[in-house]
Formats: C-alpha cells, sequence, structure tokens
C-alpha cells in the first residue's frame, strides 16, 4: 500500500501551493522556450528528451513530480516553484487536481500476498538481464514451455498498468512462480505469473532501469537485487519486499545503474553509467567529472569488494567556455550493460561509452575485460577512436572544443551487452554490438577482433539494447529510421558467429495506414528455439521464424487497454527491455517515450496458449 500512500501525499502536498497566483499561460511558453525547447525540440531523431506529444500525456502532478525529485531535477533546479508548476501545467496542458491520480485498489493485491508460490522449486525461470551468464537472451525448449507452432496460437491473459508512468519497465524476471519488474518512477513490483496480482510493491529512491537478478541471501532467504538512477543498489526480500540491505556505489551526482547486475557465487557485478551526458547542454554546468566504472559486491551485506574505473585518474581542469563556467576531463566510457562471466577465465566483459570531454581514452567505445576476483583491467578492444560526444554536439551556439572537439563524432558506443559463445570446433568467441556494428573478439588473445558486420549507419541505427544467440546464430535489431523514408528503417538481420556472414536480412514490417510509424526494431531481442521476439519502435510485438526471418505471429500493443490492477494503461513504443519467455508464458513492456520512442505507455502484457 505504500504507493498508495504515496500519491496521496504528493498531491495532498501541492495543494496548499495552487492557491498562489500562477503568471499567464504565455510565460508558460517562454520558460518551456527559453529553458527546455533545445533538447526537447532537438533536431536529432535519438534526441535524449521526450517530445511535446508524450509531455502532453502527463499529468502536471507527474510532470512537477520529475521536475522536482525525478530526472530533470538537475535541470530544473534553477526554476523557482512557481515556475516549475508553470511548466508542469503547460507542458501536459492541464490544471493540478483534474486528473485523478492513479491509486492502485486493494482489490489489485493478491489474498496471498506474503505467501511465496507452492511451485517456486523447479519452476521455470528468466533470471537477470540475458538470462545466462553468458548473456544469450536465448531461452531453452523445457524452461520456454513453448515450441514455434504454439507461438501463431498466443493469446492476451492479462495487462498490468504502471501508476503514473510513460514508460514502461524493466526487462521482466520470472522466478518461482512471480514475475519481478521495475519502472522508471521508482516502483518495483512482485507480481503473480499467472494472474498478475500484486504480492508487494516496493519505491526506490529513484528510477528504475536494471533488471532484477535473484538470488540467495546470508541468512538463506531469496533476495532481489537492482540498481536505480542514482547508483544505488538494492536487496530486497522476495517473499516480502522488505529492504534487506542499500548501498550507494558511486558518488558522482550524475552517476546511475542503468544495466541489471551479474550474480555469482555470492557476488554482484554490476556496472555505473551516468546521465552526464545529457547535462552539457546548460552553459552554467560544470563538464565533465563522471567515468564508469565495475563493481564487485558481497551479496550478504552489500559491502564492495572493489571497484574499478573505466578510466585512470580523475579528471582535471581542461579550460573554461563562453560564459567561464570550468571544463574538466577526461570523463565518460560508462558502462550501460550487464558484464558476461566468463568462469573459465574468471573473466568480466563489458562494453564501454563514448567520452564525454577531451581528452580522448583508450578505454571508451571498448569491451573491456575486467579480473573476476581482483578487479584489474587484463584487457582492453577500442573499436572506435576519439568518440567524443554529449547533447552539445548538436548544439551550435554551445558546442566547444573542450567537450565536442568534432560535431559528427558518431557516440557509437556500446549500450548492450556483449555475448560470450562456443563454436563448433571448441573455441569460443565474445559477440558485442554496438549502435554501429557487430564484433567477434577472441577470448583467447586479449579480444582481438576476428570479424567486424555493419549494421548501423549512425548514431541513430545500430543494436541499441541488446542481440540473441540461438547456438551459432546470432539475431539483432537495427534501430535506424529514416522519417522521410520510413518504410526503409532498419529491420532484424540473423549472423553466422564463426564468421560474421548474414544468413538473411528482412526489413521492418510497412507503415500502412498506421496514424504514428516507426516500424524499425529498438527492444532488445529474445529467442526460444526456432523463433525469436523482437518489437518496433511503434509498438508492433512480433515472432520471426528463426530459419528465414518470416513474421508467424504479430500483435499490436499501442492501444489502450483494461488492465488487472485498475489502472488506466494504453501501450506505444517498444524499446529497451525485451520479451521474456518462461514456463509457457510470454511478457513484454509496452511504452517508451526517451531515446527516439515515439508513443508513450505504461504497459506489461502477459500472453499465453488458449
Amino acid at each position: 500500500m505504500r504507493f498508495q500512500k504515496l500519491m496521496l501525499w504528493t498531491l495532498t502536498a501541492t495543494v496548499p501551493l495552487t492557491a498562489r497566483p500562477l503568471l499567464a499561460q504565455e510565460d508558460g511558453a517562454y520558460l518551456y522556450k527559453t529553458y527546455c525547447a533545445i533538447c526537447h525540440e532537438a533536431t536529432d531523431s535519438e534526441a535524449r528528451a521526450p517530445g511535446r506529444s508524450v509531455l502532453r500525456q502527463m499529468t502536471p502532478e507527474h510532470t512537477l513530480q520529475v521536475l522536482e525529485t525525478g530526472v530533470m531535477k538537475t535541470q530544473a533546479a534553477e526554476r523557482s516553484r512557481v515556475q516549475r508548476r508553470i511548466l508542469a501545467e503547460y507542458l501536459s496542458e492541464k490544471k493540478f487536481g483534474t486528473v485523478p491520480p492513479d491509486i492502485i485498489p486493494r482489490s489489485a493485491f493478491c489474498r496471498n500476498a506474503g505467501a511465496v508460490s507452492p511451485n517456486a522449486a523447479g519452476s521455470a525461470e528468466w533470471n537477470g538481464w540475458g538470462v545466462t551468464i553468458t548473456n544469450t537472451r536465448f531461452q531453452p525448449a523445457g524452461a520456454a514451455g513453448l515450441t514455434a507452432a504454439d507461438v501463431p496460437r498466443l493469446k492476451l491473459k492479462w495487462a498490468f498498468g504502471y501508476p503514473g508512468a510513460t514508460t514502461g519497465g524493466t526487462q521482466p524476471v520470472v522466478v518461482g512462480g512471480r514475475l519481478y519488474v521495475g519502472n522508471a518512477e521508482g516502483d518495483v513490483f512482485a507480481l503473480d505469473t499467472k494472474t498478475g496480482c500484486i504480492h508487494w510493491n516496493f519505491q526506490a529512491d529513484a528510477g528504475v532501469r536494471s533488471a532484477m537478478v535473484i538470488g540467495k541471501a546470508a541468512d538463506g532467504r531469496s533476495a532481489v537485487y537492482f540498481g536505480d538512477q542514482s547508483a544505488n543498489i538494492y536487496a530486497v526480500d522476495t517473499a516480502t519486499g522488505k529492504l534487506i540491505w542499500k548501498t550507494k556505489i558511486d558518488q558522482n551526482s550524475r552517476a546511475a545503474v542503468t544495466a541489471a547486475a551479474a550474480l555469482d557465487a555470492g557476488r554482484l557485478y554490476v556496472g555505473v553509467s551516468s546521465r552526464e551526458e545529457s547535462q552539457v547542454d546548460d552553459l552554467k554546468y560544470p563538464c565533465c567529472t563522471f567515468r564508469g566504472s565495475m563493481v564487485a559486491m558481497d551479496v550478504s551485506n552489500g559491502k564492495v569488494l572493489w571497484k574499478t574505473y573505466t578510466i585512470e585518474g580523475e579528471a582535471d581542469q581542461v579550460g573554461k567556455n563562453s560564459i567561464g563556467t570550468q571544463f574538466w576531463g577526461p570523463s565518460g566510457a560508462a558502462i550501460w550493460n550487464t558484464p558476461v562471466i566468463d568462469l573459465k577465465r574468471r573473466l568480466l566483459y563489458a562494453g564501454t561509452g563514448n567520452n564525454y570531454s577531451v581528452p580522448a581514452t583508450p578505454t571508451s567505445d571498448a569491451v573491456v575485460a575486467f579480473d573476476m576476483d581482483s578487479g584489474k583491467i587484463r584487457w582492453v578492444n577500442q573499436v572506435t577512436a576519439n568518440d567524443i560526444w554529449n547533447r552539445s554536439c548538436g548544439r551550435p551556439n554551445i558546442r566547444n572544443s573542450f567537450t565536442c572537439p568534432d560535431a559528427d563524432a558518431p557516440d557509437v558506443d556500446f549500450a548492450s551487452s556483449p555475448i560470450l559463445a562456443n563454436l563448433k570446433d571448441g573455441r569460443q568467441i565474445i559477440v558485442a554490438a554496438n549502435k554501429s556494428a557487430i564484433y567477434g573478439l577472441d577470448p583467447d588473445s586479449e579480444g582481438k577482433t576476428l570479424w567486424q558486420a555493419q549494421i548501423g549507419k549512425s548514431r541513430n541505427g545500430g543494436v541499441m539494447w541488446g542481440a540473441a544467440l540461438d547456438g551459432e546464430t546470432l539475431f539483432a535489431a537495427n534501430q535506424s529510421f529514416d522519417a522521410k523514408n520510413p518504410d526503409a528503417g532498419g529491420g532484424v538481420s540473423a549472423f553466422d558467429i564463426a564468421n560474421g556472414k548474414t544468413i538473411w536480412s528482412v526489413p521492418p514490417p510497412p507503415c500502412e495506414n498506421r496514424n504514428s510509424c516507426r516500424p524499425s526494431h529498438a527492444a532488445a531481442i529474445t529467442a526460444i528455439p526456432g523463433v525469436l521476439f523482437a518489437g518496433t519502435w511503434d509498438g508492433r510485438m512480433q515472432a520471426i521464424s528463426a530459419r528465414d526471418g518470416k513474421v508467424i505471429w504479430e500483435y499490436d500493443t499501442s492501444r489502450e487497454f483494461q488492465t488487472v490492477n485498475g489502472v488506466k494503461a494504453n501501450g506505444g513504443s517498444m524499446s529497451n527491455a525485451g520479451v521474456t519467455v518462461a514456463g509457457g508464458m510470454v511478457f513484454t513492456n509496452s511504452g517508451y517515450s526517451h531515446h527516439g520512442g515515439i508513443t508513450p505507455g505504461n504497459l506489461l502484457l502477459a500472453f499465453s496458449v488458449e
């Protein structure tokens, strides 16, 4: 019930201020144009801020929360409370108190909310981001409980709405008959897989982007581990939703945990990312001091065992901008993805992001191998050098040589997780995809590049969130999109991991008569024997034949749904988290309002064969 109380408190807390006179409606337009439009109306199709059509669908209460305690807190810090309220009403085109808050009714909670599912032992699972510690995103037949012949008969079983949200949740995790999922509002839910009823919900300090991973705590209890956008890592009791411990693993004010942790032998391995590159459009912001890192933690108490930065040494002064703001560097090389655990070599493999400011470093846009026991970096393969990029690069009036020496910097970081795979001849290979290409790397030769396959043409294309591996075939989605020619966007391709050659490639579905069309595939790919699941920017969930790329089932999620928890909900753009398949059921989020999303939404869907 904690969420209900929170929503009521938020609404009540804002009431006294409504009596204060707000400025004229024209002032909302002025504030937006002066302080917001530079990001929210960016011409770059991968703009890092939602457009007006997305903002219009929020309530003013939700928008105010985002401005005051959410992801836009830094940008809104210099606006007065009155100005923030004016912006909230202007952007939502609604008055405070005119839209009833989403309060989850008591009936949405399971009657046996405190009980563990009786079929917990031995039940089918999807645990963590990639199912396996090698991040294959492939669910074998036994755990999937679903065959290629079954897929065309999938029917909607239930729908769940995320309260007050405009983006769906994290990668759904299924363990012991329960589904664990978080969202950008900081809500974490444990749901019954069969009915969608709520066993418990937990409120994190900040938004949650990372998938959950389930394991044993020190006292033998089962715990769910996850991170938030303020770089906190949590351990929560899977049975009750009670906090076991919480640890902040990075003190940088923009540090965040985006990807799921990897879990092995009582240790969590967590990559640290950052929102700092999106702050640089503010001339007063002293860019940039964040540096990515890999952290090892003891699951029993949350203690940090080791922490290794991807950039050696803290940032130093590099110069000042046009208004005298001090700039710093080097910075960046964030880790956005879940690392691979290589038990044979006792190594972790993770991809890094671009640099945010000068000087460039040899560890950005790279695959990095960390020693599992000590954290020492064993080797680095940098596939793109001198990629210094942040949001100022597309804004000539504020761009400078300290934060963006090259306006055409590619921004082709590794957002998706690497995969460790076995070849027929007994060798192993690391397959890593970024926003430009897919690389085959040799783990026995310090990550030497064996082959490269082009998949994207710019920062707006390529693999954004994740590929899937079925044996020796890699399935990857290309998020490329050209508004002038939407039917020519990125589709899905299959690659032979032995040599990187394309086996088949299919285009995105046609726009036909859709009002909002962005048909390229952005969500992470999921595979089961004979089938892969993919989602498009405009909300189409597709099941595709692994043999030839033909679509064998499609479901349009971009509409309103009746939900089991009584929250008004609709689907929309499908990005970030992919499909989860376990125990004969298919789960997917729908609705995404960032990084190119065209339709916001707040939906979790569950399918099964009738």
